[in-house]
C-alpha cells in the first residue's frame, strides 16, 4: 500500500522522459548500423534493430497516448523495468557482459532513485543483478572479425558484473539520498512561499485599510455635516425626522471605527513605513507578543550604537519573528535581546531560558535544516520539525545574515545570534 501511495508524490517529467529514451533508442541504432555496415561484423543486427523498432513504438504511445505531464510511481517503475529487459535482451545478442556498453544497464535505477519511491529502485536493482546475472552465462558473442576472438580469463570476466553491482547500489543509494533531501528542501521552500504570499496578502490588507480610512474621512465628514443643517432646517417637520437622526447616528458610528484606522499610528508604522531600522523591527516584535504572552521580554539597546535604515522587508520580519516566537515559546520566564552594533557589523542575539536546543543536534549541526527530530527523549514532544527553524534561518540567510545556534552558558536557554555586516545590510 506504501508503495501505491507514493506513486501521488513521486513522479517522472514524461517531456523529459521520453526526449531521453529518443537520445537512447537513437544511439543504439546508430552502433548497430556502424558495427553491421560499416565494421562489417556479423551478428543478429535484424534481431536488434526489430527490438528498437518495438521500443520506439513503446515511446510514441507514451507520448501521445498518456495525456498526463509527470507520471506516476507505478507508471515510470513499468517503463524503467521495460527499458532495463529491452538493454539486456541487446547485450544478449552482442556480447553480453563483454559489451563494453554493458554499464549503461544500471541508468534507470540511477534515473529512478532520483525521483521515485524507494521501493521502485529495489525493484529495478533486483531486476538489473537478475539479468546480470543471465548475461553472464548466456549470450552471442560480441561482434568481431572472422580472424579475432575476444577472451578474457574468468576472474577478470566475473569481476565486471560485481563491478557493475558495486557502482549500481553506490549511485542509487547516493541518489536516493540526494533525491530525498531535494524532496524534503522543496516541501519547505513550498511552505516558506506559502507563508510569505499570507503574509504579503495580510500587509496588502492593512495599507488599503488605512488607505481607504483616509480617503473616507472627507466624503463622510460631507454628510455628517449635510445632515445636520437639513435636520436644523427641518427639525420640526416628523416625517423625516428620524431619519435624519438615523443618518447622523450612523455616520457618526462610521466616524469612529475610521478613527480606529486613522488614528493609530501602529497602523501606518506597521504597513507604510519604509525607513526602520532593525531595533524598530525586533521593539515591534517584542510589542505583538507582549500582548498576548505573560513572559518577561528585555530589549537591551546598550551596544547598539549605529542604526542603519532599510526598507521593510517581510523575510526580515517572518524571520526575526520566528526566532523571538521559538524563544517566547519554549521560555520559562524570561527572553534577552542583544542589539549589537559597531561600524563593521550589526549583531542580534536572542536568548530565553528554557530547555535549549536539544544536544544531538547542535553537535550535528543540524539545526536551520527541515523535518528533522531530535533522539532526545525526555524533552522529544516539547520540539517540532524544525521548519520553523528552517523557514527563519533560509529568510534572514537570503538577506545576507549569517545564523549561529548555541545554548546560553549563563541562562542554559536557546542563545540565537543573528549577524549582519553592515555594507550588506545598507543594501537591502
Amino acid at each position: 500500500m506504501e508503495f501505491i501511495k507514493g506513486s501521488k508524490i513521486f513522479s517522472l517529467n514524461k517531456s523529459t522522459y521520453i526526449n531521453l529514451r529518443w537520445i537512447a533508442y537513437s544511439g543504439q541504432l546508430v552502433a548497430i548500423l556502424i558495427v553491421e555496415f560499416f565494421l562489417q561484423f556479423s551478428f543478429n543486427y535484424f534481431i536488434c534493430i526489430s527490438i528498437i523498432g518495438f521500443s520506439i513504438l513503446t515511446n510514441l504511445f507514451l507520448q501521445f497516448k498518456i495525456k498526463d505531464n509527470q507520471l506516476n510511481n507505478v507508471t515510470s517503475t513499468i517503463y524503467l523495468t521495460y527499458d532495463i529487459l529491452q538493454l539486456g535482451i541487446l547485450f544478449f545478442f552482442t556480447g553480453g557482459l563483454t559489451n563494453p556498453f554493458i554499464f549503461l544497464i544500471i541508468i534507470p535505477a540511477v534515473f529512478s532513485s532520483q525521483y521515485l519511491h524507494f521501493y521502485s529502485s529495489i525493484i529495478l536493482v533486483m531486476i538489473i543483478i537478475l539479468v546480470l546475472f543471465i548475461l553472464s552465462f548466456y549470450y552471442y558473442d560480441l561482434p568481431h572479425p572472422g580472424e579475432l576472438h575476444f577472451h578474457v580469463p574468468n576472474y577478470y570476466f566475473f569481476a565486471i558484473p560485481t563491478s557493475i553491482i558495486i557502482g549500481l547500489i553506490f549511485l542509487v543509494y547516493f541518489g536516493f539520498k540526494f533525491g530525498e533531501e531535494s524532496r524534503i528542501r522543496k516541501k519547505a521552500y513550498d511552505k516558506i512561499q506559502e507563508i510569505m504570499a499570507k503574509e504579503s496578502e495580510l500587509v496588502s490588507l492593512g495599507g488599503q485599510a488605512a488607505a481607504a480610512a483616509h480617503s473616507l474621512g472627507t466624503p463622510l465628514s460631507t454628510i455628517l455635516l449635510t445632515s445636520n443643517e437639513i435636520k436644523k432646517e427641518f427639525g420640526n417637520n416628523h416625517k423625516i425626522i428620524k431619519d435624519l437622526d438615523l443618518l447622523v447616528s450612523q455616520s457618526n458610528r462610521c466616524r469612529e471605527i475610521l478613527k480606529k484606522l486613522t488614528l493609530k499610528p501602529k497602523i501606518e508604522d506597521e504597513f507604510l513605513n519604509t525607513n526602520l531600522s532593525l531595533s524598530d523591527y525586533v521593539q515591534e516584535i517584542v510589542r505583538s507578543y507582549k500582548e498576548i504572552s505573560k513572559k518577561n521580554f528585555l530589549v537591551n539597546l546598550d551596544n547598539y550604537n549605529i542604526s542603519i535604515n532599510l526598507n521593510k522587508s517581510l523575510e526580515i520580519i517572518y524571520g526575526l519573528r520566528n526566532f523571538i516566537g521559538n524563544a517566547n515559546k519554549f521560555s520559562e520566564k524570561k527572553i534577552e535581546i542583544f542589539l549589537i552594533s559597531n561600524k563593521k557589523s550589526t549583531i542580534i542575539k536572542i536568548i530565553d531560558d528554557g530547555p535549549g536546543f536539544p544536544k544531538d543536534l547542535i553537535d550535528k549541526h543540524r539545526l536551520g535544516e527541515p523535518y528533522i527530530r531530535t533522539t532526545d527523549q525526555a524533552n522529544i514532544s516539547k520540539y517540532g520539525l524544525g521548519l520553523g527553524t528552517f523557514i527563519g534561518k533560509t529568510l534572514l540567510e537570503k538577506n545576507f545574515a549569517d545564523i549561529n545556534f548555541n545554548n546560553s552558558i549563563e541562562t542554559g536557554g536557546a542563545e540565537v545570534i543573528i549577524k549582519w555586516e553592515n555594507k550588506d545590510l545598507k543594501t537591502i
